[in-house]
């Protein structure tokens, strides 16, 4: 309890908040990790998913790719849970200025957040890898062919997800970074740290408090100045605004 009330404190004493979320912010919507004991790296597949969510595997691939990609990553019945809600009720209430998200499951803008940067990309997004014609999640996972063809000139269509082997997108990069280099209070969440680009961010902040919520430690622990070892959900629905 004495965590949470310090937690309320930081909170209430400041005004530009910056969320800094991984996979543990979903896993509350039933959304699987991908590292935990039951989580996607340990699922046992015809080839290891990390190989599966490559550039190169989409390319000569692609129906291996979205037999796995529709069953294990597009959860589009999931729903915004606590953490979601209390995110953009604190943007409401402009004490939040930004989510810097790792996830690809657009729930932070389901559950009302309207400045998030999407280090990874949505699955909400797709484009012909051809013509370049968007097209949502609902025809990607509905398509008849396990691969969704565009209906335009017949090109494969690719979701807006950062494989492994592609780059991040520059401006959601540098708008994270100014994001995170201006907060006051930075609180990072549902995440290990072990992803990469995406991690080494949390080195520029500068401001006052470094918040840390995670079922288990990570390597900037030692940094933070409150260190919760919890559900995120659990822990921020303790929290009044």
């Amino acid at each position: 309890m004495e965590n949470i009330e310090k937690l309320q404190e930081i909170i209430d004493n400041s005004n530009n908040i910056v969320f800094f979320g991984g996979a543990g912010v979903s896993t509350e919507s039933g959304i699987p990790d991908f590292r935990s004991v039951d989580g996607l790296y340990n699922l046992k597949y015809k080839y290891p998913p990390e190989q599966i969510i490559s550039h190169t595997f989409f390319q000569y691939k692609p129906e291996e790719f979205y037999r796995f990609y529709k069953d294990k990553m597009m959860c589009l019945d999931a729903k915004p849970n606590k953490a979601h809600t209390f995110l953009a009720k604190l943007e409401e209430k402009g004490k939040l200025s930004a989510v810097v998200t790792q996830n690809i499951d657009g729930l932070h803008q389901a559950g009302g957040s309207h400045t998030v940067y999407e280090l990874h990309g949505s699955i909400h997004r797709n484009y012909c890898t051809k013509c370049h014609a968007f097209y949502d999640a609902e025809f990607v996972k509905n398509s008849k062919g396990l691969i969704p063809k565009c209906t335009k000139c017949g090109g494969i269509i690719k979701p807006d997800v950062v494989l492994y082997e592609e780059g991040l997108d520059d401006e959601i990069v540098t708008n994270a970074i100014n994001a995170i280099s201006n907060c006051d209070t930075l609180i990072i969440a549902g995440t290990s740290l072990v992803v990469y680009p995406a991690a080494s961010f949390i080195r520029y902040f500068k401001g006052n408090h470094l918040v840390l919520i995670n079922l288990s430690e990570t390597s900037a622990d030692k940094m933070a100045d409150l260190v919760i070892h919890g559900k995120v959900g659990e822990v921020l629905s303790q929290i009044k605004i």
